[in-house]
């Protein structure tokens, strides 16, 4: 992938100097603006979305986290995060420029279930997506897991692996949230863009996988 971030540069460091958040949109050699392409990351609460899409975007992203209060409480349980102090209450948005034909849009959904109606918006036009798990709290991510199964959307499944948490195997994952055999489960660290990259490209990966299951059963005539 050719995209303008490829350092693991931590959070607070300088930025590119093409003005972070006035950043234009790309023009092919003819002028005309590249083909875009969308790709979602979900998860539960807490699970590293806005991280993800920080970490890997080419531009300052866009980001509408509000600070948690006590009035939440109740609906933002803090078992396993107690460190978290705010939430996504709309989307997270990225973008990385794979060459001049192409620009990669990443959305990052909400975590929490009162703020799911903005998923089905979300997800219009979207290739497929990555879904974060936090192991600390790893029935979080049943419900993203749920729907993109429901809707027909490829994804994968990314464990982040924060500092602390317990390291499970990718097959102990799979068993444990009730995946088939042909969804991949990979390990990244929401922090590093090397990491949040290397997960994207396991997804476009499994999703070429998908199309070319999909083509061979119809020039079959069998179900896919």
């Amino acid at each position: 992938m050719a995209y303008v971030n490829d350092s693991d540069a931590p959070a607070g460091a300088a930025a590119p100097a093409s003005a972070p958040g006035r950043a234009t949109v790309p023009v092919t050699a003819a002028g005309a603006p590249p083909a875009t392409l969308k790709i979602l990351i979900a998860g539960g609460f807490g699970a590293g979305k806005t991280t993800f899409v920080g970490a890997v975007s080419e531009i300052e992203p866009l980001s509408t986290e509000e600070l948690l209060s006590g009035v939440g409480a109740g609906c933002d349980p803090l078992h396993g995060v107690e460190e978290k102090t705010t939430t996504t209450v709309a989307l997270d948005f990225g973008r990385i420029t794979l060459d001049e034909r192409h620009v990669l849009y990443l959305f990052g959904t909400p975590g929490q279930h009162r703020f799911w109606f903005l998923w089905e918006e979300l997800c219009a036009g979207a290739l497929g997506a990555v879904v974060l798990a936090d192991t600390r709290r790893l029935d979080d991510c049943f419900p993203a897991v749920d729907f993109f199964e429901r809707r027909g959307i490829g994804f994968i499944v990314a464990v982040n692996e924060f500092d602390g948490g317990h390291r499970y195997g990718p097959d102990e994952v799979r068993e444990a949230v009730g995946l088939g055999p042909e969804v991949p489960v990979v390990r990244c660290d929401a922090r590093l863009a090397s990491s949040g990259t290397g997960a994207l490209a396991a997804l476009v990966r499994h999703l070429l996988c998908m199309s070319a299951v999909s083509s061979s059963s119809s020039e079959s005539g069998e179900p896919p």
